[in-house]
């Protein structure tokens, strides 16, 4: 569904990603892991095109994205839920949520019905402002509102960051949902390791700007884990 390769930016002269090589096939969660500053979330907004790599290539669904504008990358499918999730939140949960069934209003109903499904709270919630939901409630709403894009490829930044255990697992179950049931593919950059180990399928650790590991999740063994993630 996603390949990057020889992907490589730079920020005022110092070189952030050196020749980043990942995929992500069809129907499948991969994570992306490593520790704080090692280029995750730099990785992230150059898929999505919010910065301008120095050299490589994206492609999704064997679409080249390397010229194309954030918004032209999602009407091809990719939907971006960023760290801090930053919902609108002078706006209802309602009227979050229609902001993105006006993105693609084809099948715009349908896939409302699917994500209050899928996060009933919101439905419970649709008159409050999104700035008095709690936080797990607003990466709910996050979520909902990539899912309403009608993405080929959810890309997740930390979604269990500040978030109550029973809420991160309530996420996990949704993702795998989302995976299994709606057959999307999802790119996932998460430090919490049994939350990767609970929902991946395939697993990619950066250090210093560079792939290092990568693998089946079921192939995470502790020697990498004390290598590249413990602190």
């Amino acid at each position: 569904m996603l390949s990057v390769s020889n992907l490589s930016v730079s920020y005022d002269g110092s070189r952030i990603l050196r020749n980043i090589d990942l995929s992500v096939p069809e129907r499948s969660l991969v994570c992306l892991m490593g520790r704080n500053g090692v280029g995750k979330t730099t990785t992230l907004k150059s898929i999505v095109g919010l910065l301008r790599p120095d050299s490589g290539k994206i492609t999704l669904a064997g679409t080249d994205l390397d010229r194309c504008r954030p918004d032209e990358r999602a009407r091809l499918g990719l939907g971006y839920v960023p760290q801090g999730r930053d919902i609108f939140p002078n706006l209802t949960v309602l009227e979050n949520l229609k902001v993105s069934m006006i993105f693609s209003k084809e099948g715009a109903k349908d896939r409302f019905a699917r994500v209050v499904d899928l996060f009933p709270v919101l439905k419970e919630m649709l008159g409050r402002k999104g700035g008095v939901l709690s936080g797990g409630q607003q990466q709910q709403l996050s979520i909902a509102r990539a899912l309403l894009t009608n993405p080929k490829l959810l890309i997740l930044d930390e979604p269990t960051e500040g978030i109550q255990p029973n809420i991160i697992d309530l996420i996990g179950d949704t993702l795998l949902k989302i995976k299994t049931e709606i057959g999307l593919s999802i790119l996932l950059v998460e430090q919490y390791l049994d939350f990767c180990l609970n929902v991946g399928d395939l697993f990619y650790i950066m250090d210093r700007g560079s792939i290092v590991e990568s693998g089946a999740i079921s192939g995470l063994n502790d020697e990498i884990v004390r290598r590249h993630l413990t602190v």
